[in-house]
């Protein structure tokens, strides 16, 4: 059986009421398409929460069965502070503290060596992702310096004065030696396909303006949600009601605030690509584990809502289609389907399956077919001529085949 080289994940879901993603100005995210304005969820919004569905949020909580963190692969973390945050308390931890002015040295030296040599200005440097492999390898290397600077008791806190610059230029000089393999040995982590990068970098890439040689190419490609129809929306009047304003004596019935809310409903098309060959090989060939994530990835697309304002709009819901195709040839989004905007009225979801169906036969009838198909509905109707299959069937049909191959 042949691996597919692509597959591609069509939804539709439907959510009333939501903000499931804001602008700088609180209103929902929007885009122009057809000459309507549709409601839009951004790629990153969908992505971050793929990554971090089924995160405890305390000790006790379960993890989502089919949540990425579950597949026992390293993750990841996105920072510009990542030597504050992660690095220097592990390699200080247990040593003797040392003087403000060593660790803030310290600090710059490790921010340059990672970030670049913009790196010791928090304004300048960019949000990288390190993998935990890469995180632990550079807090083994600045516990080893930390470990030698506290040996030198000018450099610490208990020191009668600050540090003169003779001692911080061996400090430089020393950091400079211990950090020299730094970026040679994280590429040659990333070179040897361990997974050191983490898995969201493996699935989603990462870019490094630095060290352009720590890029990674990101095999999973992520399109914004758009509504199929135009815009729906409202301006919610909210008031905050005082609550001990209302209980004394002179019985106050002005309100703590009074602000507007917009809220929108929304039938969102979604839109995700894999390119399967680049992800086993990001995944150091492993093609079983690519299997296992691209079985976690369909079901987080499928089940994962992107909400925002969760305690005022419980923003959740499954997608009530999914269309799955596997295939060789170069992979082409559906969202032109929706380019005249499905009319409000009547079964808009229907009206939305039926306009898929066009274009896919349409798409057909001009290129040929060229992939092979399953499809998950919720909600009648469903495409014709295409096997209808639960969740859990498709994902398993799909899993196999890339174990398989």
């Amino acid at each position: 059986m042949s691996r597919p080289r692509f597959v591609q994940i069509h939804s539709l879901a439907s959510y009333p009421g939501t903000l499931l993603n804001r602008d700088d100005a609180g209103l929902a995210k929007r885009l122009p398409f057809g000459g309507t304005v549709r409601l839009r969820v951004s790629s990153q919004a969908l992505k971050r929460k793929w990554r971090f569905a089924g995160e405890a949020d305390h000790e006790q909580a379960k993890k989502v069965p089919h949540a990425l963190q579950g597949l026992g692969v390293p993750m990841g973390d996105r920072s510009k502070d990542v030597v504050k945050h992660l690095i220097l308390p592990a390699a200080l931890a247990d040593l003797p503290a040392l003087h403000a002015a060593t660790l803030a040295k310290l600090a710059d030296l490790l921010n340059v060596a990672l970030y670049g040599k913009n790196g010791a200005d928090p304004k300048t440097r960019q949000a990288l992702f390190f993998g935990h492999p890469e995180t632990a390898y550079v807090q083994t290397l600045a516990r080893e310096l930390a470990t030698t600077l506290t040996q030198d008791a000018s450099l610490l806190a208990e020191a009668a004065k600050e540090p003169d610059k003779k001692a911080l230029k061996a400090v430089e000089d020393l950091a400079k030696e211990r950090l020299d393999p730094l970026q040679k040995n994280l590429r040659a982590l990333a070179d040897g396909g361990s997974g050191a990068a983490g898995l969201e970098s493996a699935l989603f890439g990462r870019m490094v303006t630095s060290d352009t040689s720590a890029n990674v190419n990101a095999p999973v490609h992520v399109a914004h949600a758009l509504s199929v129809h135009a815009i729906e929306n409202e301006l919610d009047y909210v008031t905050a009601v005082d609550d001990l304003r209302q209980r004394s004596e002179e019985g106050e019935t002005g309100s703590a605030g009074i602000f507007d809310i917009e809220l929108t409903s929304g039938l969102f098309y979604g839109y995700v690509t894999v390119d399967v060959d680049l992800l086993v090989a990001n995944l150091n060939g492993n093609a079983a584990l690519a299997g296992q994530v691209l079985e976690r990835l369909v079901k987080l697309i499928a089940r994962t809502s992107p909400g925002a304002k969760k305690g005022s709009t419980a923003p959740y819901a499954h997608a009530e289609f999914l269309l799955l195709e596997t295939g060789d040839d170069q992979p082409r989004t559906l969202a032109n389907a929706f380019r005249k905007a499905v009319p409000l009225q009547g079964d808009v979801f229907e009206n939305a399956v039926h306009a898929l169906q066009t274009h896919l036969h349409n798409l057909d009838s001009a290129y040929g077919k060229h992939t092979e198909r399953q499809q998950l509905s919720v909600t009648p109707p469903a495409l014709q001529a295409v096997p209808v299959l639960a969740l859990d069937a498709m994902c398993d049909a799909l899993r196999q085949r890339i174990e398989a191959a």
